[in-house]
């Protein structure tokens, strides 16, 4: 009830540990007799969850709560079964600036930046569901599809980092008001810089991807090795809004980020 979605930032620990060391299943025992506790238990069911059943002791009921690590993808609702992405989905390339990056992302932080400058609880870093807002020409996003972020930066800076599923896509939204309200504590921005946003250009409105953050590349191809391995054509191709990219540079971008592949599921 902090606001600084910790639930979140907890489980995203507890995923990353469990698909490393290869568990089957992860449990975890709760009572239900307050706010908070009722509010952490909707987190854990929206991640895929089930009370598996109750014992009493001393302090009263407690609730059992499993979720099991089988290899699968659920495109209708990837919360249930992260942080596994699908090789057959549909993947993405999209930039993000140096200025955002870590900030939003921040188990994918680069070496030559400071962990010093990331320590303040902000409630967008520790979620793993997240905000991009994007003017992006093409915006016909679907749940389900793969994104890697591009952190912008030239030729020999630019590099790929991240990995994200998108969870839901705000095409037409109805206003500022409500602009602000879907965007608050998952995005980057603050209310100031989110009505900026909305009215940068009022004819060409931003709109809303909300992603889960589910995997941080352990080497990060910058833009040469890209464009040497076919994946962006040139520097001028870089991308400015969301690129489709084929599978096979998909499967490409994992061989050169030296990705864990125990997390995709074909």
């Amino acid at each position: 009830m902090n606001g600084y979605k910790l639930g979140e930032r907890f489980l995203k620990i507890v995923f990353d540990n469990a698909l490393l060391q290869r568990v089957d299943e992860i449990y975890v025992t709760i009572f239900s007799r307050t706010i908070e506790q009722q509010r952490l238990i909707k987190v854990l069911e929206d991640f895929g969850f089930k009370e598996h059943g109750r014992k009493v002791n001393a302090y009263g009921i407690e609730a059992v709560y499993i979720r099991d690590m089988w290899p699968r993808f659920d495109s209708q609702d990837p919360k249930l079964t992260f942080p596994y992405i699908s090789r057959s989905s549909r993947a993405f390339i999209v930039p993000i600036y140096p200025l955002y990056h870590t900030s939003l992302l921040p188990d994918s932080i680069l070496r030559t930046e400071s962990p010093g400058d990331f320590v303040e609880q902000e409630p967008h870093r520790n979620a793993i569901r997240k905000i991009y807002v994007s003017r992006s020409i093409f915006r016909d996003l679907h749940r389900g599809d793969s994104i890697v972020f591009y952190r912008t930066g030239g030729y020999y800076q630019s590099v790929v980092t991240t990995l994200g599923i998108v969870d839901g896509v705000y095409r037409q939204v109805s206003d500022e008001a409500h602009f602000v309200s879907l965007c608050r504590k998952r995005s980057v921005f603050s209310d100031k810089e989110l009505r900026d946003q909305w009215n940068y250009r009022k004819g060409v409105r931003p709109f809303i991807v909300g992603f889960l953050y589910a995997y941080s590349f352990p080497r990060r191809p910058t833009l040469k090795e890209l464009i040497e391995n076919g994946i962006i054509l040139d520097i001028e191709s870089a991308p400015r809004g969301f690129e489709r990219i084929t599978a096979e540079q998909f499967s490409k971008i994992l061989e050169l980020a030296k990705a864990d592949l125990r997390f995709i599921v074909d």
